[in-house]
């Protein structure tokens, strides 16, 4: 009898005769012995097929087959510790084989490609090890998410995508037709979710925003997805203790549930072992002085002028990694001057020049992953702020009545699924862990 199985359930059924069906995705010709890394979408194992065992017309057909060829094989699994896969340490000892298409000439080549012609075969790059795993990754980290809310009493609730008006600032719109009217792809539905809390208490969103910064940098896609709770009844203090649990716990199931992937990806995880509750808190003004002291310390000049910095700027992305330097896990950064933030943000008692505002930084120089802050619960004081913003009020009058009927304190944020991808993954730019990524130059595959 033999059994249909996948291969990353291989370990599961040594000794047993078992049938997959995937691709090939590498060929090692040795004599009478033919090495084939078979892939079928959950993991990758080795096939060996031996001349006089399979015949002669079987192992030919094999040996001439081209990358990413389809088949179906069926054989005997092997324990072999020095057998290559994921996961590794298994092989299938080849006794059958029906190839359902031999593949010609297949563009992505063991050799070196360029990144923009692999980005234009994004198609077929995804088939590719790596980008395999940290798609894997990705949606592991999503599940994660999904549960660590579900399991707290979050109701999940979906915000429109279309709007008429900015909630993160006018000049990273995209502007759509809506009918007759003039509307915009979401930067948040952090706005939409605040009106949701009044109705359920706690909630949350999950799904694609839209950014248009015409930013060229390794953090930043033009489409991304983001998950944003909102919390009623819920100050700074308490929104930093859930953004801490909930940060360890994702990157927990990631470690446990990923670690071949990671393997793949060549990941040091020593690090991640480190996002552990509860994470380091500074304020701003002393996130400032640190950086300063940093600057002033260093005699690269290149550094020194990067790090330039003064009271009341916002940190960019050498400041955010020189400060990450000096803790073992993610750093809190709060009370930003308002600024450099959104209107809606509660200033800060006494010091009307600083929010109740706070990111999280991730270590190993990746920046930002976090941006959340305490509300204004106050309808004048958001008047005030959207009239100093010159926000067009009609738009936010619907806003603004969050605060006139039943106004609670409340708290929230937001975090890329796409940029924690890319620090639990180890990799260098973000626009690898979007299946398709739509970024300043590029809409297409």
């Amino acid at each position: 009898m033999t059994n249909l199985i996948t291969i990353e359930r291989i370990a599961d059924h040594v000794g047993q005769r078992v049938t997959i069906r995937g691709w090939l995705y590498d060929l090692t010709p040795k004599g009478k012995l033919l090495f084939l890394r078979l892939r079928d979408g959950t993991g990758l194992t080795q096939g060996v097929a031996y001349r006089p065992e399979v015949g002669d017309e079987l192992f030919e057909r094999l040996a001439h087959l081209g990358q990413e060829s389809s088949l179906i094989v069926s054989g005997t699994v092997k324990a072999n510790d020095r057998a290559p896969g994921v996961p590794r340490g298994y092989e299938i000892a080849v006794e059958e084989a029906e190839v359902l298409q031999d593949a010609v000439g297949y563009p992505i080549t063991p050799k070196e490609h360029g990144v923009e012609f692999l980005m234009d075969n994004r198609h077929l790059w995804l088939r590719s090890s790596k980008q395999w795993a940290i798609m894997r990754v990705r949606a592991t980290i999503k599940r994660a998410i999904i549960d660590f809310f579900d399991s707290r009493g979050f109701l999940n609730i979906d915000t429109p995508i279309i709007t008429p008006s900015a909630a993160e600032g006018t000049s990273t719109l995209f502007e759509v037709g809506y009918f007759d009217d003039k509307a915009y792809l979401a930067q948040t539905g952090q706005l939409y979710n605040e009106a949701n809390i009044m109705a359920f208490g706690k909630v949350y969103c999950f799904g694609p925003t839209f950014r248009a910064e015409k930013s060229k940098t390794r953090r930043h896609l033009a489409e991304f997805w983001m998950v944003e709770p909102e919390i009623a009844f819920c100050d700074l203090e308490q929104l930093m203790a859930l953004e801490e649990e909930f940060v360890s716990t994702v990157v927990g199931r990631a470690l446990d549930e990923r670690a071949n992937e990671l393997a793949v990806l060549e990941r040091d995880v020593t690090a991640l072992r480190n996002v552990v509750a509860p994470f380091p808190r500074i304020s701003y003004d002393e996130a400032v002085q640190r950086v300063q002291a940093i600057r002033d310390a260093t005699d690269d000049p290149e550094l020194k002028e990067q790090l330039a910095i003064e009271w009341g700027d916002d940190f960019g992305s050498p400041h955010e990694t020189e400060l990450t330097k000096q803790f073992d896990r993610p750093v809190f950064v709060y009370g930003y001057p308002t600024a450099v933030k959104a209107f809606y943000m509660e200033p800060w008692p006494g010091r009307p020049e600083v929010c109740k505002s706070v990111d999280l930084l991730a270590p190993e120089g990746y920046g930002e992953i976090i941006g959340g802050s305490e509300r204004m619960s106050d309808p004048e004081v958001l008047l005030a702020a959207i009239r100093r913003h010159e926000l067009p009020e009609a738009n936010y009058q619907w806003y603004i009545d969050l605060r006139r009927y039943g106004s609670v304190p409340h708290s929230g944020f937001g975090l890329g699924l796409e940029r924690t991808v890319t620090w639990v993954c180890g990799i260098e730019h973000i626009r690898q862990t979007s299946p398709f990524p739509r970024t300043l130059n590029r809409m297409t595959p």
